[in-house]
């Protein structure tokens, strides 16, 4: 009985130290980047299937994994109309209707952070915090 006890001690800590190690930073990013922007509604990182990492948001979490499930037909639709050689890569894009704005953005070939924002959110605003996210989602990925 008292070896379960340290077992289960030792995974409990354990979890909490990888949970600190690797979903908090994007957790603190995210909700940085959420509280930063006026209007926004939330922003989540998804993998290259689609799939939420992590989200923080003010609507129901569905919702925004909704919108993210759908930024890889997004991506690849620009991608395979761009042309590298004069424009360069694709960095970020900004859908906008009636509603409001998505914002999409790559943080590397694997990794995507999306950001739904209200039709009044300054978008400029909006892009540099985005910008900035990206940049230090980079370093933590």
């Amino acid at each position: 009985m008292l070896i379960q006890k340290i077992c289960y001690m030792i995974r409990s800590y354990a979890e909490t130290e990888i949970h600190k190690r690797f979903v908090m930073p994007f957790e603190i990013i995210l909700k940085s980047l959420v509280d930063r922007v006026p209007y926004a509604i939330g922003a989540i990182l998804v993998d290259w299937e689609g799939e939420a990492v992590m989200e923080h948001c003010h609507c129901d979490p569905y919702d925004i994994r909704f919108i993210a499930a759908h930024k890889g037909i997004i991506l690849s639709r620009l991608k395979e109309m761009q042309s590298a050689d004069q424009l360069g890569e694709i960095e970020d894009v900004v859908v906008t209707s009636t509603a409001g704005h998505i914002i999409i953005g790559c943080v590397n070939k694997d990794y995507s952070l999306v950001m739904n924002i209200a039709r009044n959110c300054p978008v400029a605003l909006a892009l540099y915090h985005f910008r900035r996210a990206i940049t230090v989602l980079k370093k933590e990925i």
